[in-house]
């Protein structure tokens, strides 16, 4: 009896230690993962189309567009230098699988110009999109993992993109970046005459007269 107590013990001893106290695998979760588009601060764009081919080589058109996420703080600083925050808007890529590469084309509005782009999302952000709703955050353990996974991607004049994932503590962390190439056909895909789709806001117009566009510092 003695012996059969101590073998209880010590399956019970492994099985407690077997178990991953950070583990999100019961946490309530999103099947799909969401594509966000974010811009510097100042630099509105415009978000014409996007497509999403996931690892398993499915196409997925129209996956989001529209106003990407920004602002215009009038704070007397050079704010639209770098990245001030990651944000977000966008919505869930349904269907996908995790992303293997992301086209999007978008309208620089304070230029004015017009990009598109296929970015290659490297193995790394495929990862911590996973880890990101697997696993809890070391610090808050108590505290349920994200929802739903997202990738970032964002815009600047020049055409540059910059993608983000954030990992299991809310972190944005950097892991692409790419360069896009100037969309021949202009705005709209030519469509509208060369019109972009808003007029630049009095408040960009007035930080580009004293500041102007910090091409480089994205």
């Amino acid at each position: 009896m003695k012996l059969l107590i101590t073998l209880l013990g010590i399956l019970l001893i492994a099985g407690c230690q077997s178990v991953d106290p950070l583990s999100a695998k019961n946490d309530p979760k999103s099947q799909w993962w969401e594509l966000d588009f974010t811009e510097p601060l100042y630099m509105k764009v415009w978000v014409e189309d996007s497509a999403v081919e996931d690892i398993n080589g499915k196409l997925f058109h129209h996956t989001g567009g529209g106003s990407a996420s920004g602002g215009e703080p009038e704070d007397g600083t050079e704010s639209a230098r770098g990245w001030r925050g990651v944000g977000g808007s966008g919505k869930a890529v349904v269907g996908a699988d995790l992303p293997q590469r992301i086209f999007v084309r978008w309208q620089s509005m304070v230029e004015p110009q017009t990009y598109k782009v296929w970015v290659d999302i490297p193995d790394q952000a495929r990862q911590l999109m996973h880890s990101s709703i697997m696993q809890r955050c070391p610090a808050t353990p108590e505290q349920e993992a994200r929802y739903r996974a997202a990738i970032y991607l964002g815009l600047a004049p020049g055409g540059v993109v910059q993608v983000w994932v954030r990992d299991s503590c809310h972190r944005p962390v950097k892991v692409a970046r790419a360069q896009a190439e100037i969309e021949p056909l202009g705005p709209s895909q030519g469509k509208n005459e060369g019109r972009y789709g808003y007029p630049v806001s009095e408040k960009a117009k007035r930080y580009i007269e004293k500041y102007g566009i910090p091409y480089g510092s994205w």
